[in-house]
């Protein structure tokens, strides 16, 4: 491929922490979009209803779908798309999670303008 060729391609990463304030909502419509997809066999339904009453994480990613997040914008064609979910110990105060620059954060003090 040449630079104009690789060009055309944009990696777009999106890291979002949520936090889950009621399991069971959560739980209970992942279970919903389970029965509600026809084409998911049997043997495998059991399984996802299985692991979505024993981890969050597998509900929320049985309701997510990031691909939705591109698929009205216009000029643009997914090429390709993976991503996973896991439950993490989160302290929004630790080094670990503060977000820099290049991820779009800027100093509100700064911007006090608007």
């Amino acid at each position: 491929m040449n630079a104009d060729e690789t060009s055309r391609y944009v990696r777009l990463r999106v890291d979002l922490v949520l936090e889950v304030q009621e399991a069971d909502a959560l739980t209970g419509a992942a279970l919903e979009r389970i029965a509600a997809d026809e084409f998911m066999p049997q043997e495998e339904r059991a399984h996802a209803e299985a692991a979505v009453r024993e981890d969050d994480s597998e509900a929320l990613a049985y309701l997510v779908d990031p691909t939705d997040l591109i698929v009205d914008v216009p000029g643009v064609e997914l090429a390709q798309a993976s991503w996973s979910t896991e439950s993490v110990e989160y302290d929004p105060e630790s080094m670990e999670w503060e977000l820099d620059e290049e991820d779009g954060v800027f100093d509100e003090k700064e911007d006090d303008s608007a």
